[in-house]
């Protein structure tokens, strides 16, 4: 007896391909595991559901079938976003209520809105709705949506070789470090920079880099293991990089953590000489531009004195870059802003270096270097031939001197037009900052700015939060101009229909 899912699945891969000939209609595949044994209840519902969507005509405006389960969007469609969210009636309502909700971990409060597609600066929801995307992704897709030289990079490379281990070299993995260590020098960033470790993630590059750290202090001084780190900063999630995240909020409920970690003041170096010891402090990690703590720039004054500090007491100097590097503020680093006197000896990557595609990169020097050993850290999957090939393209694009001054002429846009917001809300709009295309707008504290992000997405504009009550921009670095303007007026005009 054939069930129901396999009946659905069979139907679904025929009405699949009718669809995929279709004008080159955009589709979603929502992949569902087969082995997910339905409750009869929910096997009736979808069932119902399912046949009546069957019944729509061959033009097939939408389609949505469990397994195989696709979504075709019309190309002609005039999109219109000024809505509520979708209720639980929509399909969107549906798919959140019957297929995702009940089988996903509860680890992230998202609104009513599932995404499909998206082509550059737009994005693309199960409602038809189109949106200018300032979030990238969280300063992800740095070339946008579906950047076609790189989507064509995957299939290629896909096609030769995707995983090899870690057992042996491979052609894009080499390439991708000598040119991270090459365009650093080259575009003033760490003038020590010396080796490369690929892993698959922001966090996993932070992890790596306290590792390391913690193996270099080790090797002066057994005790020589403690971390400093500052207020309102970001690292990660695993339990060495939470550590380091002094949040309560986020670190409060996987107590205790890591032992040996003092908490500094950033832009106050007083406060890290009260903390620094040269028998017990292996590093200090920074954001030189802090992305979720607020959107918040380290003084270079600072950070000269703290590379300083650092030397005096035989401490490493770890830069996380993971959201601020790549390009991100208009140089291929933060630091490359800095004097080499401000340079660290660790720097941490990930975000934009893959453009979507899951990489992490943590960059030492050769003192660093020297201290490890064969087997002291490993991953099976970081620098896998698939995401180096992705990373060695970014970096190539963005390691660019006419590519990095758009990203510039496209800040000023932005802060043009975000001055304008802030100076005709002196009562609601604290100040602008950030730099780049990693911009804040700081709101008083009396402000609820969820209720504008929620108004922002119902005119077609996605924005995200950050802390310290400010609004976060991290659209894509390529950006169209005109699109920068539409989506600072529907910013303009959410921001004046909430207050």
């Amino acid at each position: 007896m054939i069930s129901f899912v396999d009946e659905t699945k069979k139907k679904g891969q025929d009405r699949q391909k009718k669809i995929f000939q279709h004008n080159g209609l955009l589709s979603l595949l929502i992949d569902l595991d087969n082995h997910i044994y339905y409750t009869l209840g929910l096997l009736t519902m979808l069932r119902t559901y399912s046949k009546s969507l069957l019944k729509t005509s061959t033009t097939i405006k939408k389609s949505f079938l469990f397994n195989t389960a696709t979504l075709s969007l019309p190309t002609n469609k005039k999109y219109s976003t000024s809505v509520p969210d979708a209720n639980d009636e929509s399909h969107t309502g549906k798919f959140i209520n019957s297929i995702s909700k009940p089988y996903s971990v509860t680890t992230y409060a998202r609104p009513n809105l599932v995404l499909t597609h998206g082509k550059g600066s737009y994005i693309y929801d199960l409602e038809d709705r189109k949106y200018i995307d300032f979030t990238s992704g969280i300063a992800v897709t740095c070339l946008g949506h579906s950047y076609e030289p790189i989507t064509q990079l995957i299939k290629d490379q896909s096609e030769k070789l995707i995983h090899c281990s870690n057992l042996y070299y491979n052609l894009p993995a080499g390439e991708l470090s000598n040119k991270l260590i090459v365009k650093t020098k080259e575009f003033d960033g760490m003038k020590d920079a010396s080796r490369v470790f690929l892993c698959n993630s922001g966090t996993e590059a932070n992890e790596a880099a306290l590792k390391f750290a913690r193996k270099y202090g080790k090797s002066i001084n057994p005790e020589k293991y403690e971390f400093i780190t500052f207020e309102n900063s970001f690292h990660g999630r695993s339990m060495g990089a939470l550590s380091v995240t002094p949040n309560p909020k986020y670190q409060e409920p996987f107590s205790p953590l890591i032992p040996g970690v003092k908490i500094a003041k950033p832009n106050d170096i007083e406060s890290v000489k009260q903390v620094i010891n040269k028998d017990k402090t292996c590093a200090v990690i920074i954001e030189p531009l802090q992305g979720e703590g607020g959107v918040n720039i380290i003084d270079e004054s600072f950070l000269i004195e703290l590379r300083k500090l650092c030397d005096e007491n035989n401490v490493l100097l770890i830069y996380d870059e993971i959201q601020c590097g790549l390009g991100r503020t208009g140089k291929l680093w933060a630091h490359s802003w800095l004097s080499p006197e401000a340079h660290p000896d660790i720097v941490t990557i990930a975000k934009a270096l893959g453009n979507g595609f899951p990489i992490g990169a943590t960059m030492i020097t050769e003192k660093v270097e020297k201290s490890l050993n064969v087997g002291d850290h490993g991953t099976t999957y970081g620098g896998n031939p698939l995401a180096s090939t992705v990373g060695s393209y970014i970096v190539d694009h963005i390691g660019d001197k006419e590519f990095l001054q758009q990203v510039e002429n496209k800040s000023q846009i932005f802060l043009e037009g975000l001055n304008k917001i802030a100076e005709e809300n002196p009562n609601l709009i604290e100040k602008v900052k950030g730099k780049g295309l990693l911009l804040g707008l700081q709101f008083k504290k009396n402000v609820d700015i969820g209720e504008i992000v929620a108004k922002c997405r119902q005119h077609g504009l996605l924005i995200i939060t950050a802390g310290m009550n400010t609004i976060r921009l991290v659209p894509a670095l390529n950006i169209p101009d005109q699109t920068i303007k539409d989506g600072l007026e529907i910013l303009t005009q959410s921001i004046k229909e909430v207050n």
